[in-house]
């Protein structure tokens, strides 16, 4: 008789165990679910791709300037990497006589309009 009860509480037992698995594993393969997952991973490597192209800005930024330094060393410029360029010179400021000075006050030849139908 204690046989009997064993093996029929121990089946009981794996029919609640299986059935609570495979409820389980249905709830995880719901639509929402799927998508849900499917956003995890997509939002994952992207932020993983992100700091990855990142990482690879900036060893490319450092090796550039590094790069720099030493052409600058080697053609004996010593100026900063991140120096700003130097001031160009900005040309004289004429005054405003000197400007009314230089106009002639009339034109020396007239404007002449030319019709080229009055050529024939």
């Amino acid at each position: 008789m204690f046989r009997r009860t064993f093996w029929f509480t121990a089946g009981a037992a794996a029919g609640v165990w299986a059935t609570t698995k495979v409820n389980r594993k249905l709830r995880q393969l719901t639509p929402e679910n799927l998508a849900a997952q499917a956003a995890d991973k997509a939002r994952h490597k992207a932020v993983e791709t992100g700091q990855r192209l990142r990482d690879f800005a900036l060893d490319v930024r450092t090796s550039m300037n590094q790069r720099e330094a030493e052409l600058g060393e080697a053609l004996g410029l010593h100026t900063p990497v991140d120096a700003p360029p130097p001031a160009r010179a900005l040309p004289p400021q004429r005054s405003r006589a000197a400007l009314e000075h230089s106009k002639p006050s009339h034109p020396q030849h007239p404007k002449q309009t030319y019709n080229r139908n009055e050529d024939h």
